[in-house]
């Protein structure tokens, strides 16, 4: 039997498409790879998106600002000295983007004005940090990337 030019490239284009749906279908059904959104609730998120700019724009207002910064115990967290820090309630979100099962949440409670996120929390790498806080009514959001 004899294969011309046509039948070759016909052959070829089938192997070729046939060896990308096995990779295809070899992903999608073990259980192995993530295949998950950013975040589980992506659309509930999303739905937040306006509260949260107004909250970045309260912060962005403020004469002092909050200072998130890399120290030798972890991730510190200042917070104006003007405010009364046991008045100031809200969360940490820690969001590792490589690995969802390192994301965290914790309440903020102080004792000073200076929060302190412990080095143990923390694996090496990217982290970004999402302050949501109140004080005294009015809402407030910072958001920072740290290598740590």
């Amino acid at each position: 039997m004899k294969i011309n030019w046509g039948t070759g490239i016909v052959i070829a284009f089938a192997l070729f498409i046939s060896f990308i749906l096995y990779f295809v279908l070899k992903v999608q059904l073990n259980d192995d790879y993530e295949r998950e959104l950013v975040v589980s609730d992506y659309y509930q998120q999303e739905l937040k998106v306006q509260g949260n700019i107004e909250n970045t724009n309260n912060a962005n207002e403020l004469e002092t600002k909050i200072i998130i910064e890399k120290a030798a115990e972890g991730i510190e967290v200042s917070f104006p000295e003007s405010f009364d820090y046991k008045l100031i309630k809200g969360k940490v979100s820690l969001y590792r983007p490589s690995n969802q099962k390192l994301d965290s949440e914790m309440q903020i409670s102080l004792s000073s004005s200076h929060l302190l996120i412990p080095k143990s929390n923390l694996v090496g790498g990217l982290w970004d940090i999402t302050i949501d806080w109140e004080y005294q009514g009015v809402s407030y959001r910072n958001k920072k990337s740290i290598y740590y």
